[in-house]
C-alpha cells in the first residue's frame, strides 16, 4: 500500500530537540589560487562533509544542531572536530577509530568545473553501523538529516541509513530529513537508482535536483512535478532546479521560488546549504516561501567562496529578503 504524506506517523511534528546530521566529513585539499589540479603550486588544507555543512549553516542561523559521524585518530580528524565544533556544532557524538584514518578529498577546479578525487575507503566514517542508533546524540535528536552519499561508502553505512528510514518497529523518533545528493563516482554502474529511489520514499522530508532526477530515474522527469508523481510519499519535497529555482511540495500543495542572482565562485556546497536554510525556515516556523526564500540566501553564501561554508548576509539583510516583493526578490540575493 502506498503511504501518502498524510496518513504517515512521524510523531510531533516537529520534534523537542536539535538537528542531528549524520555523516563522514573529510579533509579537502584545495589549489589555492583556484588551478587544475596537475599545476596548482599550492594546496590549501579545508574541510568538506555534506551534513557537515548543514550543520554548520544551521548553526549559523541560530538552530541547535549537532554533527555525528566518525574521524581517524589523526590530524585531519582532530582539524575537522575542531572546525565544526568552532562553528557552534554539537560534536560530542563523533567517535574516534583508533584503527581507521579520516577520508582525504582533493579538488581539481577546471574550466568545465570542478572535479574532486576521493581517498575515503575504509576511512573512519565508512565502518558507521546501526549501532549507532543507541547513540544519545541519535536518540535524544528533533529531526535527523541523512543524504544520499552515506549509504554509497559501505555496507553498514547503507544499513544505518536504512535502519533509520525503516526502523524495526515501524515508527521514528523523530522527522527524518533525506538529501539525495548523487555522486556517481561513489556508485558502482547502476546500482545507485534503485537504493536512493527508495529512501527518497521513506524520508518525511526529501531534497532532490532535477538533474539528479534526471540522471538517476530518467530524463522523462522533466519538471518538479514529474518528480512529485514519482516520489508522492514524503511529506515534504524540495526539487532543486540549479539557479533557476525550487519548488517545494508540502502534501497536495505546492510554491516556485526563483533562485536570486548570484556571482557564482564555485557550486560546491551550495545543495546543503540550501537544504540547511530551508530546514532552518520549517523549525522557526517561516511558511514554505520563506523557507524558500532561505534556502536560497543560504545557497548564495556557498556559491560566493571556493570552499563550502561561506558567511551569511547580516540578519538585517536577511530579514528584508525574507520580506520583499517578488520583482526586489529576484535580483536581491
Amino acid at each position: 500500500m502506498t503511504v501518502t504524506p498524510a496518513s504517515r506517523d512521524t510523531g510531533r511534528w516537529p520534534a523537542p530537540g536539535p538537528v542531528t546530521c549524520i555523516g563522514e566529513t573529510m579533509a579537502a585539499l584545495v589549489p589555492e589560487p583556484a588551478a587544475p589540479l596537475d599545476g596548482a603550486g599550492r594546496l590549501a588544507v579545508r574541510i568538506a562533509g555534506a551534513e557537515s555543512n548543514v550543520a554548520m549553516y544551521l548553526a549559523d542561523h541560530g538552530v541547535p544542531a549537532r554533527w555525528v559521524s566518525a574521524l581517524g585518530d589523526d590530524p585531519f580528524g582532530r582539524r575537522i572536530r575542531a572546525e565544526v565544533a568552532a562553528s557552534g556544532v554539537d560534536v560530542s557524538g563523533v567517535r574516534t577509530d583508533p584503527h581507521r584514518s579520516t577520508g582525504v578529498l582533493f579538488k581539481d577546479p577546471g574550466t568545465d568545473g570542478t572535479r574532486v578525487h576521493y581517498y575515503r575507503r575504509g576511512s573512519a566514517a565508512s565502518a558507521l553501523t546501526p549501532d549507532l542508533l543507541d547513540d544519545d546524540a541519535v536518540r535524544t535528536a528533533g529531526l535527523i538529516h541523512l543524504t544520499g552519499i552515506t549509504p554509497a561508502l559501505s555496507t553498514g553505512c547503507r544499513d544505518l541509513v536504512t535502519a533509520l528510514l525503516e526502523p524495526a518497529t515501524g515508527e521514528r523518533p523523530c522527522p527524518v530529513s533525506f538529501d539525495v545528493n548523487y555522486r556517481a563516482a561513489l556508485w558502482p554502474d547502476g546500482t545507485a537508482a534503485p537504493v536512493l529511489l527508495r529512501l527518497a520514499l521513506r524520508a518525511d522530508i526529501t531534497f532532490v535536483g532535477l538533474d539528479e532526477a534526471q540522471a538517476l530515474w530518467g530524463v522523462g522527469l522533466t519538471d518538479a512535478f514529474a518528480v512529485r508523481e514519482l516520489l508522492p510519499e514524503p511529506r515534504i519535497l524540495v526539487v532543486k532546479d540549479g539557479g533557476r529555482a525550487a519548488t517545494a511540495f508540502d502534501g497536495p500543495g505546492f510554491h516556485t521560488v526563483p533562485a536570486p542572482r548570484v556571482e557564482v565562485v564555485e557550486p560546491v556546497g551550495a545543495g546543503d546549504a540550501f537544504a540547511a536554510g530551508f530546514l532552518a525556515g520549517l523549525l522557526r516556523g517561516e511558511d514554505t516561501v520563506r523557507a524558500l526564500r532561505l534556502g536560497h540566501l543560504t545557497a548564495g553564501a556557498a556559491l560566493r567562496v571556493i570552499g563550502d561554508h561561506g558567511p551569511l548576509p547580516d540578519r538585517a539583510r536577511l530579514a528584508a529578503l525574507l520580506e520583499a516583493a517578488p520583482d526586489e526578490w529576484s535580483g536581491g540575493g
